[in-house]
């Protein structure tokens, strides 16, 4: 019993370390971002990245925070995620001093435009946008710091222990049982012309106070123990997420790689 119990702990205490949309989320937003790049855009990653894909290199921030790099240690740590108390904007809000998911995505856009920093910083900075883009389409990535974005209520999720943030970042994704290229496939088909326009108008900032705007829904857990129900609730808010993701990825993309 004990020894069920440790393993319980350890559990949810790994948990609490989750990254962003899992790996599958974080690829089909820039997989579906690939589908939406204009030559320039497309030409200039490809001189980065090299034979790097898109959707392969938006998952390498999380898959390095194990590194021991002291920039994977402590830098890093607070660049995936802003904490905002309920009903207060991100201009009020108490800052992060150690820097937040918009203030990481600025910093690395600089680098990516700085053609006199090394190779290896501009392709650092270009998977971090990447990445980052993804993360600030998750709603619990703009979550309240006394919760840890939700890492800290635990639910219950098809008999399975794991915690809100996990369930917004990978249970509800997983579920479907698609592959990050069938998401693509399907939610690339039944994205319009006017839904490009329109998402790629908002700016990063406009993201995040979308985030919070979401918050209460997300937040509200009438039941622990999810399954169904819950899938049939908020599926529908996972695929615009995505959608809405790979979208303003490519619009942010096409800005910053744009032939002056």
């Amino acid at each position: 019993m004990f020894r069920l119990l440790g393993l319980t702990i350890a559990i949810l205490t790994l948990s609490s370390h989750a990254s962003a949309f899992g790996p599958t989320g974080h690829r089909t937003v820039a997989e579906i971002a690939s589908k939406h790049l204009t030559p320039e855009a497309s030409a200039a990653i490809k001189q980065l990245l090299g034979n790097e894909f898109m959707a392969e290199a938006a998952t390498w921030p999380d898959e390095m925070r194990s590194s021991p790099d002291p920039f994977w240690r402590r830098e890093s740590q607070t660049y995936h995620y802003i904490n905002m108390p309920d009903g207060v904007s991100y201009e009020e809000s108490e800052k992060n001093p150690n820097g937040d998911a918009l203030t990481a995505l600025a910093l690395f856009t600089a680098t990516v435009k700085d053609k006199e920093k090394p190779l290896k910083e501009r392709q650092r900075a270009l998977r971090f946008i990447l990445h980052l883009v993804g993360d600030l389409h998750q709603p619990l990535h703009a979550g309240r710091a006394e919760d840890w974005g939700g890492n800290r209520i635990d639910v219950v999720w098809f008999e399975q222990m794991s915690n809100l943030h996990k369930v917004w970042d990978e249970d509800l994704i997983d579920y479907a049982g698609l592959s990050f290229t069938e998401w693509t496939r399907f939610l690339n088909a039944k994205i319009s012309g006017e839904q490009i326009t329109a998402w790629q108008k908002a700016t990063p900032l406009v993201w995040a106070t979308e985030l919070t705007a979401l918050r209460a829904g997300v937040y509200k857990v009438d039941n622990a123990v999810m399954s169904y129900d819950y899938v049939y609730q908020h599926m529908p808010l996972i695929k615009s997420q995505l959608s809405k993701g790979g979208i303003r990825l490519a619009g942010y993309l096409n800005t910053l790689f744009r032939a002056e």
